[in-house]
């Protein structure tokens, strides 16, 4: 399978372009920074470019079956900035299947059912601007006819990888507190041969 990781030199984007060379797929990545892809490996391809210009993300897809985005917010709007450009170019190339890492305050409040995390008093974050980042992206996602999936981690500590962990669909499992970077890209990556969660959010937590 050729797989397109965006974000591949962040924390979960960097475990997930290992577990699929790992597994022989062709990988190809999309950075600003090529320097800072410390493999090499021949199903690996390194494009330089940057997910904010639409002709970088274009190219970046040919011969794309599966997109998965770990990109994450640093501050900036790059996040939903880039998902337009993203969406546009995997429509171009008729490429259905998106996988996405968003964060636990965009899933579904337990304690006020209509609202997300991020709005409620279950989400002990202070700021919710990465959050909001999150919301846009979501919003964006469910006006497609993409076979899209948002993996939706809690506290994610670097750690190490257990194997062993609780998902839900569209809430964070109950008293759900942490989960490991190794964790959370080992069932992202599993996603690219699932149906499961298609069109969905998934809660992962320990």
């Amino acid at each position: 399978m050729n797989i397109l990781v965006l974000g591949a030199t962040g924390r979960v984007g960097s475990h997930m372009v290992t577990y699929a060379l790992h597994d022989s797929h062709h990988v190809t990545v999309l950075v600003r920074t090529p320097e800072k892809i410390q493999l090499y490996n021949k199903k690996l391809t390194i494009i330089q470019g940057d997910v904010l210009n639409e002709d970088d993300i274009v190219r970046a897809m040919n011969g794309i079956d599966v997109v998965i985005s770990a990109l994450n917010t640093d501050g900036t709007t790059t996040l939903s900035a880039s998902m337009p450009l993203i969406i546009g170019a995997m429509e171009s190339e008729g490429i259905k299947r998106i996988i996405t890492i968003g964060t636990a305050g965009i899933l579904q409040s337990r304690v006020t059912p209509n609202s997300l995390r991020y709005q409620s008093s279950e989400s002990k974050q202070k700021s919710t601007r990465a959050a909001k980042e999150h919301h846009k992206v979501y919003d964006m996602l469910k006006q497609t006819t993409l076979d899209w999936t948002i993996v939706c981690p809690t506290y994610l500590p670097d750690g190490e990888r257990v194997g062993k962990y609780r998902i839900e669909r569209n809430v964070l499992p109950e008293g759900g507190s942490e989960i490991s970077v190794p964790d959370t890209a080992e069932f992202t990556f599993k996603q690219i041969q699932a149906r499961d969660y298609i069109k969905s959010r998934v809660g992962i937590a320990y």
